[in-house]
């Protein structure tokens, strides 16, 4: 059996908070505003992974009125999810994601990104890919006051 999993998240920027991506912190002016780290990445692998699997929601498992959750790392989210996947009987094949901001440039930082998920998850960085687009300058991610995240992940189940 497979099923695909898709994920989405979505964060304000603000001054002060590191610009966190796929658990890599990347040089910028502002950062996501979020109960845990506001890594958007991992919180859509997260979504995608926990949905194709039918085990639930991140705010199912990592809600944001637990105090437990923050300023908690993100990729160790991701860990404790994939390890919830893994338990369940399903192996990842790959995961496809799309981070869309203005600035600042995701392509110098792929490949640090996604050998930082593939460590996470257990699996090799070449199922992993993640691409970098912006908005054009439109709406609040093009003004470049949000970034957001989507995933797509193929799982496979054992039966």
């Amino acid at each position: 059996m497979i099923r695909i999993g898709l994920g989405k998240d979505l964060h304000r920027l603000v001054e002060g908070r590191p610009f966190i991506v796929g658990g890599v912190t990347i040089p910028a002016d502002k950062g996501e505003l979020g109960h845990s780290d506001g890594d958007v990445l991992c919180h859509a692998i997260i979504d995608a992974l926990l949905g194709a699997s039918g085990l639930g929601d991140i705010g199912e498992f990592f809600p944001p009125s637990d105090p437990r959750w923050k300023d908690a790392d993100s990729l160790e989210l991701l860990k404790q999810s994939a390890e919830k996947v893994y338990r369940s009987g399903w192996k990842i094949i790959n995961i496809d994601c799309v981070l869309t901001c203005e600035s600042p440039r995701l392509l110098p930082h792929r490949q640090h990104i996604r050998e930082s998920l593939a460590r996470a998850l257990q699996i090799p960085a070449d199922r992993i890919f993640v691409k970098g687009k912006t908005n054009e300058k439109v709406d609040a991610i093009g003004a470049g006051l949000a970034v957001e995240a989507l995933a797509v992940c193929l799982l496979e189940h054992a039966q």
